[in-house]
């Protein structure tokens, strides 16, 4: 009887760390989304400024990608601890 909890226990952690790795994922997909739309608006309103703009808009998604692979990362050592 112990031994059937124990496997649904664990059944239900590998369901969950794969719910949330794909939650940080397409977080991460909305969030760079979100950068790409705001700073193409920015560059179509301050064409003299692309540079800037793009070189802060790389930074802040490669952060963004960063944080997704961490939080991936953490849901798959969950998985298997």
């Amino acid at each position: 009887m112990l031994a059937m909890i124990l496997a649904a226990i664990e059944g239900t952690l590998g369901l969950g760390a794969c719910i949330g790795a794909a939650i940080a994922a397409i977080g991460a997909g909305i969030g760079i989304g979100k950068i790409g739309g705001s700073a193409m608006e920015a560059i179509a309103r301050q064409p003299e400024a692309t540079g800037d703009i793009r070189s802060n808009m790389i930074v802040i998604a490669a952060l963004i990608e960063g944080v997704a692979l961490f939080a991936v990362i953490v849901c798959i050592l969950a998985m298997f601890v």
